[in-house]
């Protein structure tokens, strides 16, 4: 008779990276939803073609001196451990968030955020071996050593992004900010007003924002190098769009720790996400025999791939128009041809 050996393992922690294009209905944010259509809105969502995830090849190789499995899914990724596994505090794990869909740029806020790549090195330094720092402007780094607990009207949540910022100057096209107690975001570039998207910014989820991108601070004496984004390496390649960091203990709030004191899985395992805001634009009609304006919507609406949040037709998923005066965005529209 063969013997046959198995492994059982234990769930160290879930990633779910949800979209609210292809979730909310119109108007109505996914968590306002009725818990049924919920329920129905994700066992049909899929993020693998709108977004690759991997590990870091770092975290490739930590996964396995552990014996950990990492697995995608349609709602993200899991990763686990064998049973009995003690994993120390400061063990961190790596993934890379990289562009799948070319069309998501059309339909996500903050994609008016260039992700541009620089070489940065000391002028002063003209040995043939000097080193050049590469880094990606404007990537975000959702970690739960830096993420924020959702509001008790949407339950506990673990949303890895950081808190949206209050308002302040020279913030850019589709900013996301804090506007007392309401969640607003610019329609512009600074000074374009502002859109309220909730008056109470308590019973939003917490978006993916401009204060995740990580202030970049280059070696001395390095130039050149973008004021927001990432370090570009071998384990973290050109392709990046976001970075994913998970540490197994927050001291500071333990709640986001993937394990407890001895080193072992938590029970239940903690399900950390990431939400990503669907744009939104001000819908104008035109004419398709003469391209004339028929009407425009009063302010901007938000972009769903479920329902209307208009009284006419919605825009499909195609580009949005920036229209621009002085080197600023002034308004993000939709051209919709009836």
């Amino acid at each position: 008779m063969t013997e046959r050996l198995t492994t059982s393992y234990n769930r160290l922690f879930e990633v779910r990276l949800l979209h609210h294009y292809w979730l909310d209905d119109g108007a109505t944010v996914f968590d306002k939803l009725a818990g049924d259509t919920q329920n129905q809105r994700l066992l049909t969502y899929d993020v693998r073609p709108i977004f690759g995830i991997t590990p870091t090849a770092s975290t490739q190789a930590l996964l396995a001196n552990l014996g950990c499995v990492f697995k995608p899914t349609g709602l993200g990724f899991i990763v686990g451990a064998p049973q009995g596994t003690a994993i120390a505090a400061d063990t961190a794990f790596s993934f890379v968030v990289s562009v799948q869909d070319a069309n998501v740029f059309a339909y996500t806020a903050l994609t008016m955020r260039p992700q541009a790549i620089y070489a940065a090195f000391d002028p002063n330094n003209n040995s043939p071996d000097r080193i050049v720092y590469r880094y990606k402007e404007n990537v975000p780094v959702l970690s739960n050593l830096t993420g924020v607990t959702g509001a008790a009207a949407l339950g506990t949540m673990l949303f890895l992004s950081r808190g949206i910022p209050p308002q302040s100057a020279g913030e850019q096209a589709e900013a996301l900010v804090l506007s007392g107690a309401a969640l607003a975001q610019f329609t512009g570039d600074d000074p374009a007003p502002t859109q309220q998207i909730d008056a109470n910014a308590s019973a939003q989820p917490v978006y993916v924002n401009q204060s995740d991108a990580p202030i970049i601070v280059p070696p001395p004496g390095v130039t050149g190098a973008p004021t927001r984004g990432v370090q570009l390496s071998d384990d973290v390649g050109d392709d990046v769009f976001a970075l994913i960091t998970l540490t197994a203990v927050r001291a500071s709030n333990p709640a986001f720790s993937f394990v407890d004191g001895a080193g072992a899985a938590k029970t239940p395992s903690p399900v950390y996400q990431v939400r990503f805001k669907n744009r939104s634009t001000l819908w104008t009609y035109l004419n398709k025999q003469t391209g004339g304006v028929t009407s425009t919507e009063a302010a901007p609406l938000p972009l769903t791939y479920f329902g209307n949040a208009g009284a006419k037709q919605k825009p499909s998923r195609g580009l949005a128009k920036a229209l621009e005066n002085a080197g600023k965005i002034t308004q993000l529209v939709s051209e919709i041809y009836v």
